[in-house]
C-alpha cells in the first residue's frame, strides 16, 4: 500500500468513526477532513498533509469560513 493510500485511510476512518461522535463544527466547504484527502490525492501525502494542517489551524470560531476549495 502507498503512503498516500494509507494516509487517505487514516483520515477517512477519522471521518466515518470519531468525526460522527463530535458533531458537526467546520466553519469550511468542504470540510477540513475532505480537504485534506483532496490535499493529499492532489499533492501527495507531504504538501497535502501541510495544506491540511493549515486549514485546520484556520478553522476556529473567529474565523468567517465558507467556500475553500484546495488550490
Amino acid at each position: 500500500m502507498s503512503a498516500r493510500r494509507a494516509a487517505i485511510i487514516a483520515v477517512r476512518t477519522y471521518q466515518y468513526a470519531i468525526s460522527p461522535l463530535l458533531g458537526h463544527h467546520c466553519r469550511f466547504y468542504p470540510t477540513c477532513s475532505e480537504y485534506t484527502c483532496q490535499a493529499i490525492e492532489r499533492y501527495g501525502v507531504a504538501k497535502g498533509s501541510w495544506l491540511g494542517i493549515k486549514r485546520i489551524g484556520r478553522c476556529h470560531p473567529w474565523h468567517a469560513g465558507g467556500v475553500d476549495p484546495v488550490p
